[in-house]
């Protein structure tokens, strides 16, 4: 049975959903091609209708994610809303950078350029809303908060300890928005 161009894309938007999803909160390795597919509710037997490997699936996933922009936001708003225990708890739909992030070092070349455009693109959007005179400097300020958020994120995920899980989030919010001396 022949399938629209419409039914297509709605199919590879319901993968890529749920192996962003499923990514996210498990990591690559840990989730088969067979429960990405069972998870957008399609069989496993038409995912190569759509992808050639799990691997050209993780690459689409990163791209996918990174192409998902939050939406505009001042400075202060952009780091209270990132660096929150409920970000930390909200693995399956948080940040694609911090939950595959650390991953992505042994993905193939296509996930990494994949992983650098979330990148770029995460420094991009905080530029746009930085303090600083030019946009060097706004772009050195959000080349500074993403490695804190991304890094504060990710350890505080990694911590059995709440407080200091609290504590990471926190202190890094504070530094980001009121300690930079000015």
């Amino acid at each position: 049975m022949r399938r629209s161009k419409a039914q297509v894309d709605e199919n590879r938007r319901a993968i890529l959903d749920a192996a962003g999803r499923l990514y996210r909160e498990r990591g690559f390795d840990a989730v088969t091609v067979a429960e990405v597919m069972k998870a957008a509710g399609l069989t496993h037997g038409a995912f190569y209708g759509y992808f050639a490997s799990k691997e050209a699936l993780i690459a689409a996933t990163v791209a996918d994610l990174a192409a998902r922009a939050r939406p505009a936001a001042p400075w202060e708003e952009r780091i209270a809303g990132y660096l929150t225990a409920r970000h930390r708890a909200d693995l399956a739909s948080g940040c694609p950078i911090a939950a595959l992030g650390p991953e992505s070092i042994r993905q193939s070349a296509e996930a990494r350029a994949a992983m650098t455009e979330a990148v770029e693109g995460m420094i991009g959007r905080l530029a746009a809303a930085a303090p600083g005179d030019d946009e060097q400097e706004r772009r050195a300020e959000a080349v500074a908060a993403c490695a804190a958020m991304v890094g504060a994120l990710i350890l505080s995920r990694a911590v059995d300890d709440p407080g200091l899980a609290d504590e990471l989030l926190s202190t890094t919010r504070e530094k980001l928005t009121t300690g930079r001396g000015g």
